[in-house]
């Protein structure tokens, strides 16, 4: 209790005292005491000292090591940066009677890939299965995203099969990992080929990445078929799009000029319970505007107080700014009273617009 309660105190000098007057008196520190005290150790940032402290329990024999020992070790190690340290540690665990287990795996091999030492966790894999361990979907998800971060897809298509070799079904973790990857590395094909091949629905995540990718690609019917995945996704799935599918579909407006189909698109989100901010709204009556289209711009101006939005500064500007445009300057004036009234006060950029 006492030497706890020094380590929770950051005092684990005074703990390792209290165990060296435990050898002086001839009793026998248990595993709770060393644990106790190397996760005191690595709180204080002595990491050397924690793994000296239990590579000596182990040489000398002074306790028998349990799961939580090792997990305290393993994960004080992944923390402190030292991931071979925790990868070689294993080895010498193999040495105890105490068994490793799934998770103790799954935590080195997270932090390896991490670290973009995935050659080492594609090892470490290998050893678990050889050592009776069966590998579970999280072990295989870190090392598909290792390799997904390396570019090395070739060997992330043979993981892939390796798992349902295995007998462990892809999840939807992975089907994003690898979605978000090929369309990252502008292969939305590959990408495609994925969502139709693997029999899982979709996640939100997976369709971001996949419209993203479209779009990406900067060809008319690549923002195409962007739109009518989109379409896809709302529709026939009843996947809710979120906020970043907004921001996504926001950009393909500003990039490829898809302004009216985007339109139509952004009203079945908000049927679906999705409601888009005012900068994304600012953004379609810009291009609105832009593609003279001024009177769309401003029903849709008039339609935010239904949506419960309140315009801002930008959204002010821009409908002054076309109600200038079109010459019905009595109007543009009213709005300008209307903006001060609610007390959104006139930029310099509203002002010259005005003029």
């Amino acid at each position: 209790m006492a030497i706890h309660c020094y380590c929770l105190l950051n005092r684990v000098d005074f703990g390792l005292a209290i165990l060296g007057s435990f050898f002086e008196r001839g009793f026998e520190p248990n595993v709770t005491t060393f644990t106790t005290l190397i996760k005191g150790l690595f709180s204080v940032g002595r990491v050397v000292e924690a793994e000296k402290l239990f590579k000596k329990l182990l040489t000398l024999k002074l306790c028998e090591p349990n799961e939580v020992i090792i997990l305290t070790m393993i994960n004080g190690l992944r923390k402190a940066g030292h991931t071979l340290t925790a990868y070689d540690l294993l080895g010498l665990f193999e040495k105890t009677s105490c068994k490793h287990n799934v998770f103790s795996y799954n935590t080195v091999i997270n932090s390896l890939c991490k670290d973009r030492m995935v050659d080492n966790a594609l090892q470490l894999l290998a050893k678990m299965i050889d050592n009776g361990i069966s590998p579970n979907i999280v072990t295989y998800n870190s090392v598909v995203q290792g390799l997904c971060n390396l570019g090395r897809w070739k060997d992330t298509k043979d993981l892939v099969n390796e798992m349902v070799d295995h007998r462990i079904s892809p999840d939807v973790v992975t089907f994003n990992i690898l979605v978000n990857a090929f369309c990252r590395e502008g292969k939305v094909k590959e990408a495609e080929d994925i969502v139709k091949s693997r029999g899982l629905k979709p996640s939100i995540i997976s369709y971001n990445s996949l419209i993203n990718g479209y779009y990406k690609k900067g060809k008319a019917g690549r923002c195409a078929d962007g739109l009518k995945l989109f379409k896809d996704m709302v529709l026939a799935h009843q996947v809710i799009p979120d906020l970043v599918t907004f921001k996504i579909l926001k950009i393909s407006v500003v990039m490829n000029r898809y302004t009216y189909e985007a339109l139509s698109f952004l009203y079945k989100m908000e049927e679906k319970g999705v409601k888009p901010n005012i900068t994304t709204y600012n953004t379609f009556l810009h291009e609105l505007c832009k593609d003279g289209k001024c009177e769309v711009a401003r029903n849709l101006f008039n339609s935010l107080a239904l949506e419960g939005l309140q315009p801002d500064i930008r959204t002010y500007t821009i409908i002054i700014g076309s109600l200038c445009q079109d010459g019905l300057f009595d109007e543009a004036k009213s709005l300008l009273i209307k903006m001060e009234k609610s007390g959104c006060a006139p930029s310099t950029v509203t002002y010259n617009v005005w003029i």
